[in-house]
Order: C-alpha cells, then sequence, then structure tokens
C-alpha cells in the first residue's frame, strides 16, 4: 500500500477532482481527503477518522457500505463474464435479469429501460430518444426542452443544458438554445412580492408561468419538460402543495412529453420505490441512476413508457435499426451489482425503513433546531431534508452568500463526526443518508448539526 505522503503528493499533482476549486487545490489552499473504507451507515478516512456518512456519497448508497452479497456478485460476474455489449439483441443474465426487476418496481405503464453508466447520459438518451419520436410522428419542429431553474440533470452539454443551476452554465457556453428554464417549485424561496400567497397559491402561480413560456415559445415547438418530483442539488425541495396537480394538464393539454428524473428519488430515497406514483405522475421516461445499484458501480437507465417504445418501435420498421448506443451499456458487472443490490433493498426493508425514520428525523431536527433565529426552513420527505440558514428568520432575509457560512458549518459537521452536504446557491445544509438508517444513528445526525449551528451563530 502507497504511503499517505505519496498519495497525497500524486493527488495533487495528477487528480482533475470534480466540483473542486481547481486552484485552491493544487495550491494546497483547501483541504485533501483520501477515503479508505466503509461499513453500513460510516466512511473512514486516511487521517484515522469515523464519519457518519449523512450524504450517502453522492445520495447514492442507499443499501450502505459493505454490503457482501454485492461484493460477492461483483466478484462472481468478474469471473465468469467481464464484459459484452448489449448491441443487435445481445444480452446477459444479469443486464436481462436487472431489466426485468428494475421494470416490476416501476411505474405499470412503463415498458422498457436502456442502460448507460451515468445520470448524466440517461438523460442525454432521454432528450435524444424524445426528438427521435417527434420526427417518427413527423413533428418535426417539436425540439425545445423545458427545464426549470435550480434544477439538477448532470453536467454533460444537454444535461448540464437542462441544469439550471449558475456554476454548470458559467463559461462553459450553456445552456443550449434549445432548453428553456422556468420557475423553480421552490415556495421558501419565493420572490418577495409572493411573500403572502399559500403554497397552493404559488403552485398555481408556478403553473401560469409554465402556461405563459409554452405560449410564448409555442405549444408546437416544444417536446418536453424534465423534471426532478422533488428537487435535488438545487436545494432539497419537496413539490409545494398542489404543484404537480396544477403542472401535469398543462403537459398533457399541449402534447409536451414528460421526463421524470429520479436519479435521486429511485429505489426509496422518498420512502417509497419511486417517486413519480408517490406524486401521481405518469411520465413518459424515467430516469435513474445512483440507486440501481447503491453506487458500488456506476450504472444508470432510461425507462421508456409503452406509448413511447410503440413509436420507437415503428421508427424501426421504417428506418431500420435505431443508431443509439454506449459501448458500456448494460455492462454486465454493473449489471450483476443491480440485481443484488435490488435483492437487498427488498431483504432489508428499504424502503419501510425510509418511510419510517425519514419523518423521525425531520422531527427531531425541528425540534433540535426549529426555533433558532438562524434557521429559516427545516424540510424534507423520505431521507431527503435540509436545513436552510438565513440571516434573520423574519422576512426570510438570507445570507450573505459570499461569507460561504453554508460551507463553514458542513465542515464543523464533520469535525463533530457527521458528513452533510452544503448545497448549491444558498446556504442549505442537505443530510440524505444512507436508507438504512436507524434512530441511534438520526440522532447523531441531529446532534452534530445542532452543536454546529448554535455555536456559529
Amino acid at each position: 500500500m502507497l504511503e499517505q505522503g505519496q498519495l497525497e503528493s500524486w493527488d495533487r499533482e495528477s487528480f482533475f477532482h470534480p466540483n473542486t476549486h481547481l486552484g485552491q487545490f493544487v495550491r494546497k489552499e483547501t483541504p485533501q481527503v483520501v477515503m479508505t473504507g466503509g461499513e453500513g451507515v460510516y466512511v473512514y478516512d486516511n487521517k484515522g477518522s469515523k464519519l457518519l456518512d449523512g450524504f450517502a456519497g453522492l445520495y447514492c448508497v442507499n443499501i450502505g457500505y459493505g454490503r457482501q452479497p454485492v461484493i460477492d456478485a461483483i466478484s462472481k460476474q468478474a469471473q465468469e463474464l467481464a464484459y459484452y455489449h448489449a448491441y443487435f439483441g445481445h444480452g446477459t443474465e444479469a443486464s436481462i435479469t436487472l431489466s426485468k426487476m428494475v421494470l416490476e418496481r416501476a411505474p405499470k405503464h412503463m415498458s422498457k429501460i436502456y442502460f448507460g453508466v451515468s445520470g448524466s447520459d440517461a438523460n442525454d438518451t432521454n432528450i435524444k430518444l424524445t426528438w427521435h419520436y417527434q420526427n417518427i410522428l413527423g413533428r418535426h419542429q417539436k425540439k425545445k426542452i423545458i427545464s426549470r431553474w435550480r434544477a439538477y440533470h448532470g453536467s454533460g452539454l444537454m444535461s448540464g443544458s437542462l441544469t439550471g443551476l449558475d456554476a454548470f452554465h458559467k463559461k462553459f457556453d450553456l445552456p443550449l438554445p434549445m432548453v428553456k428554464h422556468t420557475v423553480a417549485p421552490y415556495y421558501y424561496r419565493r420572490p418577495v412580492e409572493l411573500e403572502n400567497l399559500s403554497e397552493e397559491e404559488f403552485s398555481a402561480y408556478c403553473a401560469k408561468e409554465l402556461e405563459a413560456l409554452i405560449a410564448r415559445e409555442g405549444a408546437d415547438s416544444i417536446a418536453a419538460m424534465v423534471a426532478e418530483p422533488a428537487l435535488g442539488t438545487g436545494g432539497l425541495v419537496p413539490p409545494p402543495k398542489g404543484y404537480w396537480e396544477a403542472i401535469t394538464p398543462i403537459l398533457n393539454q399541449n402534447d409536451i412529453l414528460l421526463i421524470a428524473d429520479e436519479v435521486v428519488t429511485g429505489f426509496g430515497r422518498l420512502g417509497s420505490m419511486f417517486a413519480s406514483p408517490y406524486y401521481g405522475l405518469k411520465p413518459d421516461f424515467m430516469t435513474i441512476a445512483k440507486g440501481v445499484t447503491s453506487a458500488y458501480l456506476p450504472l444508470s437507465g432510461s425507462l421508456i413508457s409503452g406509448k413511447v417504445y410503440d413509436v420507437l418501435m415503428q421508427g424501426t420498421d421504417e428506418n431500420g435499426p435505431i443508431g443509439h448506443g454506449w459501448t458500456y451499456s448494460a455492462h454486465p458487472i454493473c449489471a450483476a451489482a443491480g440485481v443484488a443490490n435490488l435483492k437487498l433493498i427488498d431483504e432489508m426493508n428499504i424502503v419501510a425503513n425510509t418511510a419510517e425514520i425519514g419523518p423521525y428525523l425531520l422531527k427531531e431536527l425541528q425540534s433540535a433546531l426549529g426555533d433558532h433565529p438562524n434557521v429559516g426552513e427545516i424540510r424534507g420527505e423520505g431521507l431527503l431534508l435540509a436545513v436552510e440558514l438565513v440571516e434573520e428568520k423574519a422576512g426570510r432575509k438570507f445570507l450573505d452568500s459570499s461569507k460561504k457560512i453554508g460551507p463553514t458549518l458542513a465542515t464543523k459537521i464533520r469535525e463533530n463526526g457527521v458528513i452533510v452536504r452544503a448545497m448549491a446557491q444558498g446556504d442549505i445544509l442537505g443530510i440524505a443518508p444512507p436508507l438504512c438508517l436507524n434512530r441511534e444513528e438520526a440522532n447523531i445526525i441531529v446532534k452534530a448539526i445542532h452543536q454546529a449551528v448554535t455555536n456559529y451563530f
């Protein structure tokens, strides 16, 4: 094993870290962390620290760390058949079995799954197939895609355009011109002129803004809307009351497809297997990743409704084989990890545990910090929760973002033995632990956050 000094030196010299201040990292002005192990909800670093991972990596290690059945499945598949492609009707036992297992858990109107490697490429696939679908039907002008500000759908060219966060656009020449953003369904951060609106009234406002955007662009030019059922990286925000009930009819009336991005919410995060049926949605596409393997190996998927797949089949009858594919699509080792992961999700009662422990954690956070003058809102659904910090609770006066109080507090919470994430575009502490979390571990999270917040302000 490499000496830590050598490893850390190579890290600074060679490794381009994502979402990192590159100059500060190379100049040793920012921390360097080398992770070395994990078990259950805990991870370990090279400094000997044992940390409760209150963000499940990047809200992806749903079953927790070190699960031997998944590790064994990966090893077994690697020994039997490390790789074969999925082109021209080829499959493996693992990829075929996982396809069946995912669709058994998905909404009944979903028909097929296309496998990729990341949520970003799955969203790109969904947009490409949306355009293909519209072209087969002769609707060649339907090319625009509606997304929402504060959304996160990836960081590729198209997926980064769909994302509605400044850092993913700035200096990258994004978003691409066919992507149009509408208002974020973020009630707590509603504009000051909407201060007196109820949640239902704010949802009606969001719907009216969507209708206005469609009217400006022309419904006959809009192919689809992509949306997270509940906002993830943009703040961990459940939709306001009545939001989806107001939005869905508008999409249906204007013949606009719905792409539900369930990369974060899929496989139990909200206390349901998927968020779409939880919120009453019937999407045309669903994007999955993260929880399908609990990130033991990279895998994503595009779930395609029967309505859309029938048209795609029509297209191949007219034009020949579909011209879309990835080398690593349905990689058998990744698929084997997915099969073992989904079996564990069932055996460990992960979904039921989330439905029970999520409200408990939310209640305990609200009890500990709900009256704090610098805690504006504590919100959540299942094990997707957030503590939003403010300058003053009264009047929703937000903190000066240049002071980076959210990241500072996340560091202090880590010093207390718990990892949370400072979310984008706001001083928001994100909490999304492994879904195997128990009450004792939930209390540890609450204590660490409470101590850091009360000591700071």
